[in-house]
């Protein structure tokens, strides 16, 4: 339900606008400038109505708002009837202008167009990656039992409103599944946005997802606006909830229980109408139990838990997505590549994939880089012959791949951790079976550097 303030407004036209928005938004009256301010101060609106009389008391209103609001879409209302002066009032930041009198429908329209305008900026704004997305559920790849559930169980789910937490090793496709609830669910045709936690620093993420004022902190020379409002009406995914730090939590909580929030730096409530999905490859209950997160946040975002499983326990799966990925990448390339060797069909079966779904689809993008033939061979895979998860011993690293120490390939195993994990590295540390900490210094000690990482720097 949008949030309206109208400004002025006559009293004839005040009749036309409550007709117009009766059990559809709630809409505020004041009385003109002064108390106008004081609204605008107290809360954010989604949309404001102003009327002018004059044309440059009108133009003077629109800049001086619009300035200082650019989140809130402007609908000005006047008694000019000049082309040029239209012209001027859309150029000064206002979505449209109804000249009086005013009827239902046209205020309807100019009400729609300006939240479909907001909508799309906020989409653009986001500057969404192009991205992998499934818009059916039943086109899936799901050859395995445990998979079919699941699928079962989230296309119910997307029917809801309800906030859902999808846990799962990273690679299992947690956010890719997101985008598929959300677009069988009823907010479809609204923002679907994504954020994950664990790529933004602490002191930043507050910002990202919430917004901040201009002047908030250094640097903040203007408004932004955060997720929760981009998403507005639509969905947000929160990948790797585990990682927000618990001060932040509180003020999640808040936003999942009172739907509003203030942007960094200001003191305005903005109302957010978001679906929340959110992911984490971490145990949230032992996270609770070493007072990492909060109870009763995991209890207002565990509604609707669900559980994707390892690729490896998805056996039937393998091959019809390892067919997906070579033909999906063969195409993008233009490569002459249409098939597997007996071979490296055998292995890619037989590996275990700790790094799931995503290691396997990097794992064909790359053999589909190298092969020269028609049909992809086993040599192109690069999969290890075995791999076994490392161990701490003596704040060093010990592991084994047949008979052979890691003395003097302990940077090859790292560097193969590392790609299995997408250069994540408290990921790769975690299947190394050693510290974050620890795997920093040997990164450093070995030299071992990543594009991926020079934006954290």
């Amino acid at each position: 339900m949008y949030t309206i303030l109208a400004s002025a407004i006559p009293e004839e036209s005040r009749v036309v606008m409550e007709d117009a928005f009766e059990n559809v938004a709630r809409l505020k009256f004041c009385s003109g400038d002064e108390t106008l301010f004081d609204e605008l101060k107290e809360r954010e609106y989604d949309l404001l109505f102003l009327y002018s009389k004059e044309a440059e008391e009108g133009l003077r209103l629109l800049h001086e708002i619009h300035d200082n609001m650019v989140n809130t879409q402007i609908i000005l209302i006047g008694e000019v009837d000049k082309a040029e002066y239209v012209v001027d009032v859309l150029t000064s930041g206002a979505s449209d202008y109804l000249l009086r009198p005013l009827s239902v429908p046209r205020v309807k329209m100019a009400v729609h167009r300006a939240m479909e305008n907001r909508d799309l900026r906020n989409e653009i704004d986001y500057l969404r990656h192009k991205q992998d997305i499934v818009y059916r559920f039943g086109d899936v790849i799901a050859h395995s039992q445990n998979m079919k559930n699941v699928l079962i169980s989230l296309e119910k789910f997307s029917k809801t409103d309800s906030t859902i937490l999808i846990t799962g090793a990273t690679g299992t496709g947690k956010s890719f599944l997101s985008g598929t609830v959300h677009y069988n669910s009823p907010r479809k045709q609204k923002p679907f946005i994504k954020i994950n936690c664990a790529n933004i620093p602490e002191d930043l993420l507050e910002s990202e997802l919430f917004g901040h004022e201009k002047g908030a902190f250094t640097g903040a020379d203007k408004q932004r606006i955060g997720r929760f409002e981009q998403a507005g009406g639509g969905t947000l995914f929160l990948d790797e909830i585990g990682e927000i730090s618990l001060s932040l939590q509180s003020k999640l909580l808040r936003v999942l229980e009172e739907k509003s929030f203030e942007r960094v730096g200001g003191n305005k409530t903005i109302y957010s109408d978001v679906r929340v999905i959110a992911a984490t490859n971490k145990n949230l209950s032992e996270q609770i139990s070493k007072g990492k997160f909060r109870e009763d946040l995991f209890y207002r975002i565990n509604v609707l838990p669900i559980r994707l499983p390892d690729l490896k326990d998805r056996k039937k799966c393998i091959e019809p997505l390892a067919g997906y990925f070579l033909k999906k990448y063969a195409k993008t390339m233009g490569s002459n590549v249409a098939g597997f060797t007996e071979d490296s069909l055998q292995q890619i079966q037989a590996y275990n994939w700790p790094g799931n779904i995503r290691q396997l689809a990097n794992t064909i993008e790359r053999a589909v880089i190298l092969e020269d033939g028609e049909l992809l061979s086993k040599q192109n895979l690069s999969l290890p012959h075995s791999y076994q998860k490392a161990t701490s011993a003596g704040g060093s690293v010990v592991a084994h791949s047949g008979s052979v120490s890691l003395v003097g390939q302990e940077k090859e195993l790292i560097m193969m951790a590392l790609e299995e994990c997408l250069w994540v590295q408290k990921n790769a540390a975690d299947l190394l079976g050693i510290s974050p900490r620890s795997l920093n210094y040997k990164v450093k000690k070995f030299g071992i550097t990543h594009p991926h990482w020079r934006k954290h720097k």
